[in-house]
């Protein structure tokens, strides 16, 4: 059973990478980081069209949160002044705001700075 939560991350988009790379050394969670190439998808309760639609935080319990709610988990794990803006993150509603921000970077994502087309998002791919 894993103790650690887990951030899982597409590693083929550089927008991405960037992003994930600012929380590691900025914000410090406590938890294991991987891209979801590289991530026993199944072991961790979760599917290749979800971890390609979004960013996902995997309790140790197993309960698998993306999104905005991902990023609430992880800011909500990192402590310090962090989890204040987990907790707001996580309550309607901006927990509703946070989800259409998401979901607007994240489906354009390629058109962010340090995205390429290799970040785009295939719009057929899990849930909106």
């Amino acid at each position: 059973m894993r103790t650690r939560p887990v951030l899982i991350y597409d590693g083929d988009c550089a927008f991405c990478t960037r992003c994930v790379a600012f929380v590691e050394h900025r914000v410090r969670p406590r938890c294991d980081v991987t891209a979801w190439q590289f991530a026993d998808l199944a072991g961790l309760g979760t599917t290749r069209a979800r971890a390609e639609h979004e960013l996902l935080w995997v309790a140790p319990s197993g309960q698998v949160h993306g999104g905005v709610m991902a990023v609430a988990k992880l800011l909500l794990n990192a402590g310090r002044g962090w989890a204040s803006l987990g907790a707001l993150l996580s309550l309607p509603p901006l927990r509703w705001i946070g989800h259409g921000v998401y979901r607007l970077v994240a489906n354009n994502r390629q058109r962010m700075p340090g995205g390429t087309a290799a970040c785009a998002v295939r719009r057929s791919a899990g849930p909106s």
